[in-house]
């Protein structure tokens, strides 16, 4: 196996028009790093490029000791597996797992042990003398993900392999993968766009938008400690709430105000504020949908402050109640135990978790606590 290395990696198109920009990466022998962002982030492009499809407009990649810019893609000694399981019609699942060993002439045994261990591995074994249209769709990728294990490449690469699949099995396809990452101790990128995956399986994430890192991080920090309100928003199902409003001080104390509401910072939070050198003015409070509570469920020990909004929306979900609310012009989701009673249009009280509380700057988005 080894490492990946991405040194200021750029692609730009005709119109000066940046995909991917001033792009730094190290990614580590064995580690499962997942590039996840928006359609148009640049995501796709970075994949491929280091897989050798996408020509390098200027920067370096290496993959080990070796620059592989001017590599071609069969040279490399990385795999890829595509949304689109881009399998041979006409061959069996045997042939099509076996293709590019032939290419590169192994012997016929050696040829058999490889593909039957990784069927072995990904379950497929009653499927080798099959063709592609009569498997189903995960039949299909794992038969595609067959195929570049028998590689044994030094570098796996995964563009959206699961986003032909239906939610359930998805699902499933993400556990067999992190298995399987588990059991081959290979390097591993893995392009989505779906943040969910992202969390599950990477062991760090790279968060993409205009071809630019917004942040690269283990999935917790990324949670956690958002750099800026797009991480925020975008990591965490349902998203981080952000509420419009502006820092004042009142009493020796400061606040955040909204039209409807006003809470008062904890000193922690506040010395903090203080520290990023913003103390009044227009900021965006960002709050996750389970740092809000009923009066009834709060968790020992926290410090909170009530909120009075309009519900607009209930979704049960069994285990727990998406409420959706409107609080001034701020729509936002609270994530509530499953028996609370409330009715569409009537205002109800929260209470929010101040020491979960996130401050966004107004003009830059950047994360001030």
């Amino acid at each position: 196996m080894a490492s990946v290395t991405l040194n200021s990696l750029y692609k730009v198109y005709p119109g000066d028009v940046k995909a991917v920009n001033d792009v730094n990466l190290e990614i580590q022998d064995k580690e499962f790093l997942v590039l996840v962002g928006p359609s148009g982030c640049g995501k796709s492009t970075t994949l491929r490029m280091v897989a050798g499809l996408e020509e390098i407009s200027e920067g370096t990649i290496k993959i080990g000791d070796r620059v592989v810019n001017d590599v071609p893609p069969k040279d490399r000694d990385i795999a890829m597996v595509f949304q689109n399981y881009a399998l041979y019609p006409h061959m069996t699942v045997y042939n099509n797992m076996a293709f590019g060993l032939k290419l590169r002439r192994f012997p016929k045994a050696e040829i058999k042990k490889r593909v039957e261990e990784a069927a072995r591995i990904l379950g497929i074994e009653n499927l080798l003398d099959r063709k592609p249209k009569a498997l189903s769709g995960g039949q299909r990728q794992r038969v595609a993900v067959g195929r570049a294990i028998v590689r044994q490449p030094k570098v796996f690469l995964f563009d959206e392999p699961l986003s032909n699949l239906d939610a359930k099995l998805r699902v499933q396809m993400r556990v067999e993968i992190s298995k399987l990452h588990a059991r081959l101790q290979s390097t591993m990128i893995y392009v989505t766009h779906d943040q969910v995956e992202a969390m599950t399986m990477g062991d760090r994430i790279v968060v993409m938008k205009d071809g630019l890192v917004q942040q690269v991080a283990d999935p917790i920090t990324l949670y956690d400690k958002p750099v800026n309100k797009f991480v925020a928003g975008f990591i965490g199902t349902p998203p981080m709430n952000f509420i419009d409003g502006e820092l004042i001080e009142e009493d020796g104390k400061l606040c955040f105000q909204e039209d409807k509401f006003k809470i008062t910072l904890t000193d922690e939070i506040a010395a903090k504020v203080r520290e990023a050198g913003v103390e009044r003015g227009p900021v965006a409070l960002g709050v996750r949908p389970e740092d809000f509570h009923d009066a009834e469920e709060v968790p020992a020990g926290t410090t909170t402050a009530e909120v009075k909004a309009r519900v607009e929306i209930v979704e049960p979900m069994g285990s727990e109640l998406y409420l959706y609310m409107t609080t001034g012009k701020n729509p936002f989701v609270a994530r509530v135990g499953p028996h609370i009673k409330t009715e569409i249009d009537a205002e109800m009280p929260l209470l929010v978790n101040l020491k979960k509380i996130h401050l966004f700057d107004a003009k830059t988005e950047l994360t001030i606590v």
